[in-house]
């Protein structure tokens, strides 16, 4: 059995999610998000992510953890600081020493609906029908559930092919 946590990361939204796979089984845990307050300066907000990823990884105990990359938006700063906050929720469970995958967005899309261009509503559904217990209140919930999805599934299907 293999417990994951999985993060979409952002400084306004960080989404959370907590599964564990056994072979073809999938067991939704926990999942929710982290709302640091939108007038705090970046590196109070940051400090805030860190923290309550520190606190996830201790009370959750992931044996890894996926991340979904940086994508580049057309405004630099705005990809910059989101990469900031990244960097704070990688930083909390990597010194814990739990390893971190990173996944493409259109990646993680793909490998949940079978299309990589697919828009947020096919990717909540995906995850409500592969893990009915799950009910995602926003969508950077339902995304942190389906990064720890996409993972979980490309890790079984790489472990088979080797």
């Amino acid at each position: 059995m293999t417990r994951i946590l999985g993060i979409d990361p952002g400084l306004l939204h960080t989404g959370w999610a907590v599964i564990e796979t056994n072979g073809n089984a999938r067991k939704y845990i926990a999942s929710g998000v982290i709302l640091p307050q939108k007038t705090g300066t970046l590196p109070e907000r940051l400090a805030i992510i860190f923290n309550e990823v520190t606190k996830l990884v201790d009370t959750f105990t992931p044996d890894e953890a996926s991340m979904e990359i940086t994508f580049v938006n057309k405004n630099p700063t705005t990809t910059l600081i989101l990469g900031h906050a990244r960097a704070a929720a990688m930083v909390a469970i990597s010194v814990k020493n739990i390893p971190v995958y990173e996944y493409e967005p259109n990646r993680v899309k793909k490998i949940l609906t079978g299309a990589g261009h697919a828009d947020k509503t096919a990717v909540d559904k995906m995850v409500r029908i592969l893990l009915p217990t799950a009910h995602p209140k926003t969508p950077d919930e339902s995304d942190a559930i389906a990064i720890a999805l996409a993972h979980a599934n490309t890790t079984k299907f790489e472990k088979f092919i080797k």
